[in-house]
């Protein structure tokens, strides 16, 4: 395994978003808002329990709006959404 450090050169381990619960999201947009890498983005529900695009004239079939993965190959592993997020809809860790 790769060892991360700090610009001081201190042992730092990345902690990576892996996914984002949609049942637990309530799509309040401040893991968004604290990210700077595009990892995440606006999604919505339906009544199927997927996660759509959101479009305006589909709007009657979304039952509510979720933070999902948009670009998980950018997360840098900062720690800045678990941070912010007030329901712990997300799972982080070590990439594979």
């Amino acid at each position: 395994m790769t060892a991360f450090l700090t610009r001081g050169g201190r042992d730092w381990q990345p902690d990576y978003l892996v996914s984002i619960d949609p049942e637990v999201c309530i799509g309040c947009g401040r893991c968004f808002k604290v990210c700077g890498r595009d990892v995440m983005t606006l999604k919505g529900l339906n009544e199927d329990g997927d996660i759509v695009e959101l479009d305006d004239d589909d709007d009657d079939e979304i039952e509510k709006r979720v933070m999902a993965m948009n670009d998980v190959d950018a997360c840098i592993g900062c720690g800045a959404c678990a941070r912010v997020c007030p329901t712990n809809c997300q799972t982080h860790g070590l990439a594979a």
